[in-house]
């Protein structure tokens, strides 16, 4: 079940519709869908997570905590609406398709993609390409 949370004023639409394409996504890559929380959220919230967590002292557009069993995907998505404004702009691409990216991102991760290195960073660019292609 993929659930929407938020600890911003901003609020997601068309959940339902997104929610479809984000299990068509895990279906395609042959894993089963359990327990995934979305929580949108701003930078600070975020950049405290990031501190408590992981010990980072930066911004970031996305944190995914990975529950994972087997291939059953589990997992909290934690998104900064702050940031993907931001990044929309510096990528010149709208806010709609930046956050539809970095949705899809969290889940990639949970499939097994990496983007530590070039080569990683690359399969997943393509990965993310092709299934935002595939939205309605």
């Amino acid at each position: 079940m993929i659930s929407f949370n938020y600890e911003t004023d901003f609020k997601l639409e068309n959940t339902a519709i997104i929610s479809q394409w984000i299990s068509s996504v895990i279906n395609e890559e042959e894993r089963k869908e359990g327990e995934i929380n979305y929580v949108f959220c701003s930078d600070e919230y975020l950049h405290k997570i990031n501190l408590d967590f992981l010990n980072h002292d930066t911004l970031t557009d996305i944190i995914s905590f990975d529950y994972s069993v087997g291939k059953e995907l589990h997992g909290d998505i934690y998104i900064s609406i702050d940031r993907v404004k931001d990044n929309a702009i510096d990528f010149k691409t709208s806010f709609k398709d930046e956050l539809a990216r970095v949705i899809i991102h969290g889940i990639l991760h949970y499939c097994g993609y990496k983007d530590k290195s070039e080569t990683e960073e690359k399969l997943m660019r393509s990965k993310e390409d092709y299934y935002l292609a595939k939205r309605s």
